[in-house]
């Protein structure tokens, strides 16, 4: 879910706007910059789901600042460029996960945009949260795998054996195959 963002802005008048669309859209942890140099900083200092940017901005054009962010997975990214550069600034800055979006831009497109990046926020942290447990798993796997191991070398076990002495002890015990292999670790590794 998308609560905070940053609006990069050279002018109050279009952070105001931009500000009245987020506020719509139930963001309303909104801080505002007028320049590049400002968003790095505060980027530095904390989080944002969202970064705004409207560009040109009074030190950058706000395609590099755009293009960071979004590489390196800080926020997800609406960059507003000017209509006539919208086809080459769009071109390359799609390409790192930046949503372009050209002026002018009605409150309807900038709600559907940030609708878009909603929903690709979304799916974005249901993948990552997917990953996570599926590197837990395949650690679980590895500590148990050589739990197996030292019961197959010190107590003679075939794997077969071994695997299921730490599937009983965890019923047994009512755990985790996880905590028995680390309890048998504990006690042959030191």
């Amino acid at each position: 879910m998308i609560e905070s963002a940053l609006i990069v802005s050279r002018t109050d008048k279009s952070a105001a706007i931009f500000k009245d669309v987020l506020n719509s859209a139930s963001i309303n942890q909104i801080i505002f910059m007028q320049t590049c140099g400002e968003a790095r900083r505060i980027l530095l200092e904390r989080e944002f789901d969202l970064v705004v940017i409207n560009a040109p901005l009074q030190d950058e054009s706000g395609e590099n600042l755009s293009r960071y962010i979004a590489s390196k997975n800080i926020a997800q990214v609406i960059l507003v460029v000017k209509n006539e550069f919208f086809d080459a600034v769009s071109a390359v800055c799609e390409a790192d996960g930046v949503l372009t979006i050209a002026k002018p831009v009605s409150k309807t497109i900038l709600w559907s945009a940030i609708s878009l990046v909603k929903s690709v926020h979304n799916r974005i942290n249901k993948i990552q949260n997917e990953n996570e447990k599926l590197k837990q798993r395949i650690d679980d796997i590895r500590v148990t795998d050589r739990a197996k191991l030292i019961l197959i070398t010190y107590m003679s076990m075939s794997e077969k054996e071994a695997h299921r002495y730490i599937e009983k002890q965890a019923m047994d015990l009512r755990t985790t195959k996880r905590a028995i292999a680390e309890g048998i670790l504990k006690t042959y590794e030191n």
